[in-house]
């Protein structure tokens, strides 16, 4: 199982960035596709999760700037970052998560770096 991003990088407050991620190795319409984030020394936050059956989350303080989006055809999903914020720094990750009866089957991406200057 692989959970690819790409995306990250600077850009100024006020900015626009847009993450990718491409999974291989699931049966990625079954599983919950997700977006965290996680600054150095603190736990990973949830920015934004996408179910498999399309319902959308967005954590607090992303809500209106941030967009998860998933492509079921080529594997992927994406996160739409604007009006960017110094506080948005962070590395992000991209997550899958299935619920079997038995519990939860759970993947992290690597992790792709965003960094928002003032």
């Amino acid at each position: 199982v692989q959970l690819q991003a790409s995306g990250g990088g600077s850009v100024r407050a006020g900015g626009s960035l847009r993450l990718s991620c491409a999974a291989s190795g699931i049966s990625f319409r079954r599983y919950d596709m997700g977006w965290y984030r996680q600054i150095a020394g603190t736990q990973r936050e949830l920015v934004a999760m996408q179910s498999a059956a399309g319902a959308v989350s967005h954590g607090a303080s992303v809500e209106g700037r941030f967009t998860i989006s998933r492509d079921n055809e080529n594997i992927t999903v994406q996160l739409e970052m604007n009006s960017l914020k110094p506080d948005d720094t962070a590395v992000y990750f991209c997550h899958a998560r299935y619920e079997y009866a038995w519990g939860p089957d759970v993947y992290w991406g690597q992790g792709t770096l965003v960094t928002v200057s003032s």
